[in-house]
Protein backbone atom coordinates (compact mmCIF):
# COMPACT_ATOMS: atom_id res chain seq x y z
CA UNK A 1 0.00 0.00 0.00
CA UNK A 2 1.30 3.24 -1.12
CA UNK A 3 1.34 6.55 0.99
CA UNK A 4 -1.45 8.23 -0.56
CA UNK A 5 -3.46 4.82 -0.09
CA UNK A 6 -2.22 4.67 3.82
CA UNK A 7 -3.80 8.25 4.23
CA UNK A 8 -6.97 7.58 2.21
CA UNK A 9 -7.96 4.67 4.15
CA UNK A 10 -6.71 6.24 8.00
CA UNK A 11 -9.31 9.07 6.53
CA UNK A 12 -11.89 6.45 5.62
CA UNK A 13 -11.35 4.63 9.38
CA UNK A 14 -11.94 7.81 10.50
CA UNK A 15 -14.86 8.82 9.34
CA UNK A 16 -16.39 5.32 9.80
CA UNK A 17 -15.63 6.02 13.52
CA UNK A 18 -17.39 8.99 13.61
CA UNK A 19 -20.22 8.03 12.15
CA UNK A 20 -20.16 4.70 14.42
CA UNK A 21 -19.67 6.57 18.03
CA UNK A 22 -20.44 9.81 17.51
CA UNK A 23 -17.99 12.84 17.49
CA UNK A 24 -18.08 13.05 21.31
CA UNK A 25 -17.61 9.45 21.64
CA UNK A 26 -13.43 10.03 23.41
CA UNK A 27 -14.26 10.89 27.04
CA UNK A 28 -14.12 9.65 30.78
CA UNK A 29 -17.13 7.42 29.82
CA UNK A 30 -15.35 5.39 27.03
CA UNK A 31 -12.81 4.00 29.37
CA UNK A 32 -15.53 3.08 31.93
CA UNK A 33 -17.39 -1.15 32.18
CA UNK A 34 -20.50 0.85 33.58
CA UNK A 35 -22.76 4.09 32.87
CA UNK A 36 -20.70 7.10 33.84
CA UNK A 37 -23.43 9.48 35.07
CA UNK A 38 -23.62 13.27 36.07
CA UNK A 39 -26.13 15.76 38.13
CA UNK A 40 -26.84 18.15 35.68
CA UNK A 41 -27.78 21.38 37.69
CA UNK A 42 -30.88 24.17 36.82
CA UNK A 43 -28.66 26.59 35.50
CA UNK A 44 -27.28 23.89 32.61
CA UNK A 45 -30.99 22.93 31.93
CA UNK A 46 -32.17 26.50 31.10
CA UNK A 47 -28.67 26.45 29.09
CA UNK A 48 -30.63 23.68 27.36
CA UNK A 49 -34.12 25.03 27.63
CA UNK A 50 -33.01 28.19 25.56
CA UNK A 51 -30.76 26.57 23.40
CA UNK A 52 -27.75 27.71 24.50
CA UNK A 53 -24.45 25.52 23.51
CA UNK A 54 -22.26 26.07 26.48
CA UNK A 55 -18.68 24.58 27.04
CA UNK A 56 -20.60 23.22 30.42
CA UNK A 57 -23.55 21.20 27.74
CA UNK A 58 -20.14 19.90 25.53
CA UNK A 59 -18.19 18.03 28.27
CA UNK A 60 -21.52 16.67 29.61
CA UNK A 61 -21.62 14.95 26.42
CA UNK A 62 -18.39 13.42 25.48
CA UNK A 63 -17.37 12.68 28.93
CA UNK A 64 -20.81 11.33 30.28
CA UNK A 65 -23.53 8.64 28.85
CA UNK A 66 -25.82 9.02 31.92
CA UNK A 67 -27.78 11.98 33.52
CA UNK A 68 -30.20 12.76 36.00
CA UNK A 69 -31.25 16.51 37.16
CA UNK A 70 -30.10 17.57 40.18
CA UNK A 71 -32.68 19.59 41.40
CA UNK A 72 -35.50 20.13 38.23
CA UNK A 73 -37.29 16.84 38.19
CA UNK A 74 -38.01 17.00 42.36
CA UNK A 75 -41.37 17.39 44.08
CA UNK A 76 -41.64 21.38 44.50
CA UNK A 77 -40.50 22.06 41.12
CA UNK A 78 -42.13 19.60 39.27
CA UNK A 79 -45.67 20.49 41.44
CA UNK A 80 -45.07 23.57 43.54
CA UNK A 81 -49.12 24.40 43.95
CA UNK A 82 -51.09 21.22 44.25
CA UNK A 83 -52.83 20.40 41.01
CA UNK A 84 -50.49 22.35 38.94
CA UNK A 85 -47.32 20.66 37.38
CA UNK A 86 -44.94 22.57 35.56
CA UNK A 87 -42.80 20.26 33.10
CA UNK A 88 -41.03 22.75 30.58
CA UNK A 89 -37.86 22.92 32.38
CA UNK A 90 -37.49 18.82 32.62
CA UNK A 91 -39.19 18.31 29.61
CA UNK A 92 -36.15 20.22 28.07
CA UNK A 93 -33.77 18.15 29.84
CA UNK A 94 -35.24 15.22 29.28
CA UNK A 95 -35.49 15.34 25.12
CA UNK A 96 -32.07 16.52 25.24
CA UNK A 97 -30.52 13.57 26.88
CA UNK A 98 -32.56 11.67 24.74
CA UNK A 99 -31.96 13.12 21.90
CA UNK A 100 -27.86 12.77 22.93
CA UNK A 101 -27.81 9.09 23.49
CA UNK A 102 -28.02 9.35 27.45
CA UNK A 103 -29.89 6.88 29.98
CA UNK A 104 -32.05 9.32 31.67
CA UNK A 105 -32.72 8.91 35.20
CA UNK A 106 -35.92 10.75 37.43
CA UNK A 107 -34.71 11.89 40.65
CA UNK A 108 -36.99 12.12 42.71
CA UNK A 109 -40.44 10.99 43.40
CA UNK A 110 -40.96 10.89 47.25
CA UNK A 111 -38.37 12.70 49.47
CA UNK A 112 -39.13 14.34 52.87
CA UNK A 113 -37.06 17.39 51.52
CA UNK A 114 -37.33 19.94 48.75
CA UNK A 115 -41.57 19.08 49.21
CA UNK A 116 -43.66 21.58 48.62
CA UNK A 117 -45.50 22.76 52.08
CA UNK A 118 -49.19 21.59 51.06
CA UNK A 119 -48.15 17.82 50.07
CA UNK A 120 -48.27 16.04 53.91
CA UNK A 121 -50.26 19.17 55.64
CA UNK A 122 -53.88 20.42 55.94
CA UNK A 123 -54.85 23.96 55.83
CA UNK A 124 -54.42 24.65 59.33
CA UNK A 125 -50.84 23.02 59.28
CA UNK A 126 -51.74 19.85 60.98
CA UNK A 127 -50.68 16.76 59.04
CA UNK A 128 -53.33 15.74 56.91
CA UNK A 129 -54.99 12.49 57.31
CA UNK A 130 -54.06 9.21 55.16
CA UNK A 131 -56.56 8.97 52.76
CA UNK A 132 -55.50 12.68 51.88
CA UNK A 133 -51.57 11.41 51.29
CA UNK A 134 -51.92 8.49 49.64
CA UNK A 135 -54.50 10.37 47.50
CA UNK A 136 -51.51 13.19 46.79
CA UNK A 137 -48.93 10.53 46.40
CA UNK A 138 -50.66 8.67 44.16
CA UNK A 139 -51.41 11.76 42.10
CA UNK A 140 -47.95 13.34 42.15
CA UNK A 141 -46.65 10.09 41.35
CA UNK A 142 -48.79 8.19 38.41
CA UNK A 143 -48.54 12.14 36.45
CA UNK A 144 -44.98 12.51 36.72
CA UNK A 145 -44.10 8.98 35.91
CA UNK A 146 -46.97 8.88 32.84
CA UNK A 147 -45.95 12.26 31.91
CA UNK A 148 -42.08 10.70 31.39
CA UNK A 149 -43.06 7.30 30.08
CA UNK A 150 -40.84 5.95 27.14
CA UNK A 151 -38.25 8.81 27.93
CA UNK A 152 -36.94 8.43 31.48
CA UNK A 153 -34.93 4.57 32.00
CA UNK A 154 -35.69 4.63 35.91
CA UNK A 155 -36.63 7.01 39.02
CA UNK A 156 -35.65 7.07 42.35
CA UNK A 157 -38.96 6.20 44.09
CA UNK A 158 -38.36 6.80 47.38
CA UNK A 159 -34.93 8.68 48.85
CA UNK A 160 -33.40 8.92 52.50
CA UNK A 161 -36.34 7.13 54.44
CA UNK A 162 -33.78 5.29 56.64
CA UNK A 163 -31.41 6.73 59.90
CA UNK A 164 -27.87 5.69 60.24
CA UNK A 165 -29.04 3.41 63.42
CA UNK A 166 -31.29 1.85 61.13
CA UNK A 167 -34.79 3.11 62.33
CA UNK A 168 -36.75 4.75 59.85
CA UNK A 169 -36.85 8.72 59.71
CA UNK A 170 -39.28 10.28 61.18
CA UNK A 171 -40.86 12.06 58.22
CA UNK A 172 -43.85 13.10 57.85
CA UNK A 173 -44.79 10.72 55.22
CA UNK A 174 -43.61 8.25 58.05
CA UNK A 175 -45.62 9.57 61.16
CA UNK A 176 -49.07 9.56 58.46
CA UNK A 177 -48.25 5.99 56.99
CA UNK A 178 -45.46 4.21 58.66
CA UNK A 179 -42.88 2.41 56.83
CA UNK A 180 -46.16 1.44 53.96
CA UNK A 181 -45.43 4.78 52.79
CA UNK A 182 -42.21 3.15 50.61
CA UNK A 183 -44.67 0.19 49.18
CA UNK A 184 -47.22 2.62 48.23
CA UNK A 185 -44.85 4.66 46.39
CA UNK A 186 -43.77 1.65 44.37
CA UNK A 187 -46.78 0.45 43.62
CA UNK A 188 -48.06 3.77 42.04
CA UNK A 189 -44.93 4.46 40.11
CA UNK A 190 -45.03 0.61 38.74
CA UNK A 191 -48.64 1.10 37.91
CA UNK A 192 -48.16 4.05 35.91
CA UNK A 193 -44.71 2.76 34.40
CA UNK A 194 -44.85 -1.42 34.39
CA UNK A 195 -41.59 -0.97 32.34
CA UNK A 196 -40.00 1.98 34.29
CA UNK A 197 -36.81 0.86 36.53
CA UNK A 198 -37.26 1.88 39.98
CA UNK A 199 -34.87 2.36 43.03
CA UNK A 200 -34.64 3.27 46.26
CA UNK A 201 -31.78 5.71 47.16
CA UNK A 202 -30.11 6.83 50.13
CA UNK A 203 -26.94 8.22 51.65
CA UNK A 204 -24.74 6.84 54.51
CA UNK A 205 -23.56 3.16 53.54
CA UNK A 206 -21.19 3.01 55.63
CA UNK A 207 -23.40 2.23 58.42
CA UNK A 208 -24.40 -1.59 58.27
CA UNK A 209 -27.53 -0.65 60.97
CA UNK A 210 -28.47 1.02 57.51
CA UNK A 211 -27.98 -1.20 54.89
CA UNK A 212 -29.86 -3.64 57.04
CA UNK A 213 -33.25 -2.04 57.00
CA UNK A 214 -32.94 -1.06 53.13
CA UNK A 215 -32.10 -4.79 52.70
CA UNK A 216 -35.55 -5.46 54.77
CA UNK A 217 -37.14 -2.87 52.49
CA UNK A 218 -36.16 -4.71 49.25
CA UNK A 219 -37.24 -8.02 50.69
CA UNK A 220 -40.25 -6.79 51.23
CA UNK A 221 -41.21 -5.24 48.77
CA UNK A 222 -40.39 -8.37 46.90
CA UNK A 223 -42.34 -10.50 49.09
CA UNK A 224 -45.72 -8.22 48.00
CA UNK A 225 -44.75 -9.48 43.97
CA UNK A 226 -43.57 -5.19 43.66
CA UNK A 227 -41.08 -4.52 41.64
CA UNK A 228 -37.64 -2.90 43.01
CA UNK A 229 -34.51 -2.85 40.50
CA UNK A 230 -31.99 -1.53 42.55
CA UNK A 231 -30.59 0.34 45.51
CA UNK A 232 -28.85 3.43 44.67
CA UNK A 233 -25.66 4.41 47.10
CA UNK A 234 -24.99 8.21 46.99
CA UNK A 235 -21.61 8.25 48.26
CA UNK A 236 -21.38 11.93 49.54
CA UNK A 237 -18.16 11.05 51.04
CA UNK A 238 -14.63 12.19 52.47
CA UNK A 239 -11.04 12.62 51.67
CA UNK A 240 -10.47 10.68 54.79
CA UNK A 241 -13.60 8.58 55.08
CA UNK A 242 -14.99 6.27 54.72
CA UNK A 243 -13.82 3.09 54.39
CA UNK A 244 -13.99 1.80 51.04
CA UNK A 245 -14.59 -1.57 52.58
CA UNK A 246 -17.81 -0.51 54.26
CA UNK A 247 -19.07 0.62 50.69
CA UNK A 248 -17.84 -3.00 49.39
CA UNK A 249 -20.20 -4.43 51.98
CA UNK A 250 -23.07 -2.79 50.78
CA UNK A 251 -22.84 -3.62 47.45
CA UNK A 252 -22.20 -7.03 48.36
CA UNK A 253 -25.33 -7.07 50.67
CA UNK A 254 -27.55 -5.71 47.85
CA UNK A 255 -26.58 -7.99 45.36
CA UNK A 256 -27.49 -11.10 47.48
CA UNK A 257 -30.76 -9.78 47.85
CA UNK A 258 -31.37 -9.60 44.23
CA UNK A 259 -30.84 -6.51 42.86
CA UNK A 260 -28.74 -4.37 41.25
CA UNK A 261 -26.65 -1.24 42.63
CA UNK A 262 -25.88 2.24 41.32
CA UNK A 263 -23.71 4.71 42.90
CA UNK A 264 -25.63 7.64 42.53
CA UNK A 265 -24.42 11.02 44.13
CA UNK A 266 -20.69 10.71 44.28
CA UNK A 267 -18.75 13.34 45.07
CA UNK A 268 -15.23 13.89 47.62
CA UNK A 269 -15.23 16.38 49.80
CA UNK A 270 -11.87 17.56 51.06
CA UNK A 271 -12.35 20.14 53.87
CA UNK A 272 -12.88 20.06 57.42
CA UNK A 273 -15.45 18.57 58.84
CA UNK A 274 -16.89 19.57 62.43
CA UNK A 275 -20.06 18.35 61.71
CA UNK A 276 -19.58 14.25 61.06
CA UNK A 277 -19.97 12.27 57.80
CA UNK A 278 -24.06 13.67 56.33
CA UNK A 279 -25.96 14.40 53.46
CA UNK A 280 -29.29 15.28 55.36
CA UNK A 281 -29.45 18.39 53.98
CA UNK A 282 -31.03 20.23 56.51
CA UNK A 283 -27.90 20.15 58.36
CA UNK A 284 -26.19 24.25 59.37
CA UNK A 285 -22.65 24.67 60.53
CA UNK A 286 -21.86 28.44 61.06
CA UNK A 287 -19.17 29.65 59.31
CA UNK A 288 -15.07 29.86 60.33
CA UNK A 289 -12.00 30.26 58.28
CA UNK A 290 -10.91 27.42 59.68
CA UNK A 291 -13.75 25.48 57.84
CA UNK A 292 -12.41 27.20 54.42
CA UNK A 293 -8.68 26.98 54.18
CA UNK A 294 -8.68 27.43 50.53
CA UNK A 295 -11.04 29.93 49.40
CA UNK A 296 -8.86 30.98 46.13
CA UNK A 297 -10.41 28.51 44.20
CA UNK A 298 -6.74 26.96 44.09
CA UNK A 299 -6.47 23.66 45.45
CA UNK A 300 -3.11 22.69 47.03
CA UNK A 301 -1.22 20.46 44.42
CA UNK A 302 -0.96 17.55 47.81
CA UNK A 303 -3.97 17.93 48.32
CA UNK A 304 -5.37 17.39 44.58
CA UNK A 305 -3.06 14.33 44.31
CA UNK A 306 -4.51 12.67 47.68
CA UNK A 307 -8.07 13.50 46.28
CA UNK A 308 -7.19 11.85 42.98
CA UNK A 309 -5.75 9.14 44.52
CA UNK A 310 -9.19 8.85 46.78
CA UNK A 311 -11.13 8.54 43.68
CA UNK A 312 -8.85 6.49 41.88
CA UNK A 313 -9.27 3.82 44.57
CA UNK A 314 -13.32 4.14 44.76
CA UNK A 315 -13.17 3.28 41.12
CA UNK A 316 -11.40 0.50 41.32
CA UNK A 317 -13.52 -1.08 43.69
CA UNK A 318 -16.28 -0.01 41.68
CA UNK A 319 -14.64 -1.98 38.36
CA UNK A 320 -14.45 -5.14 40.70
CA UNK A 321 -18.11 -4.81 40.77
CA UNK A 322 -18.57 -3.79 37.29
CA UNK A 323 -20.70 -6.89 36.90
CA UNK A 324 -23.58 -5.82 39.70
CA UNK A 325 -22.97 -1.74 39.01
CA UNK A 326 -25.34 -0.12 37.10
CA UNK A 327 -23.86 3.29 36.65
CA UNK A 328 -21.46 5.63 38.81
CA UNK A 329 -22.99 9.24 38.79
CA UNK A 330 -21.58 12.16 40.37
CA UNK A 331 -23.15 15.01 41.82
CA UNK A 332 -22.23 17.80 39.61
CA UNK A 333 -19.90 18.68 36.57
CA UNK A 334 -17.35 21.32 38.23
CA UNK A 335 -16.24 22.46 41.68
CA UNK A 336 -17.87 25.80 40.67
CA UNK A 337 -21.31 24.10 40.67
CA UNK A 338 -21.38 21.41 43.56
CA UNK A 339 -23.82 22.00 46.30
CA UNK A 340 -21.01 21.35 49.18
CA UNK A 341 -19.54 24.91 48.54
CA UNK A 342 -22.57 25.70 51.32
CA UNK A 343 -23.38 22.59 52.92
CA UNK A 344 -23.21 22.57 55.66
CA UNK A 345 -21.58 25.84 55.88
CA UNK A 346 -22.56 28.36 53.20
CA UNK A 347 -19.84 30.05 51.44
CA UNK A 348 -17.10 27.71 51.84
CA UNK A 349 -15.17 26.49 48.31
CA UNK A 350 -14.55 22.71 47.73
CA UNK A 351 -12.89 20.65 45.30
CA UNK A 352 -15.30 17.33 45.29
CA UNK A 353 -16.03 16.87 41.40
CA UNK A 354 -14.25 15.49 38.25
CA UNK A 355 -13.99 18.91 36.87
CA UNK A 356 -12.21 22.07 37.56
CA UNK A 357 -13.85 26.03 38.13
CA UNK A 358 -12.58 26.65 34.95
CA UNK A 359 -14.28 23.60 33.16
CA UNK A 360 -11.25 21.58 32.26
CA UNK A 361 -10.97 17.84 33.82
CA UNK A 362 -8.98 17.11 36.18
CA UNK A 363 -5.85 15.56 34.85
CA UNK A 364 -5.92 12.74 37.58
CA UNK A 365 -9.06 11.43 35.86
CA UNK A 366 -7.42 9.74 33.65
CA UNK A 367 -6.38 7.13 35.96
CA UNK A 368 -9.82 6.14 36.93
Amino acid sequence: MNKKQSISTLTALAVATTMAFGANSTGLKDNMPFKLGVAVSNAQINDIANGRKTQALDLIKRNFNQVVAENAMKDQPLQPIEGHFDFDAADAFVDWSNKNGMKTMGHVLLWHSQLPGWFTRGDNGELCSREKLLDRMENHIKTVVTHFKGRVAGWDVVNEAVEGDGSYRRSDFYKILGEEFIDYAFKFAHEADPDCELWYNDYGNESAKKNETIASIVRRLKSKGMRIDGVGLQTHIRIDSPSIESYENAINLFVAEGVKVAITEMDISVLPSAWGLTAEVSTKVEYREKLNPWPDGNLPPEVDKQLGERYAEWFRMFRRHAASIDRVTVWGLSDSSSWLNDFPVPGRTDYPLLVTRDMKLKPWTKSL
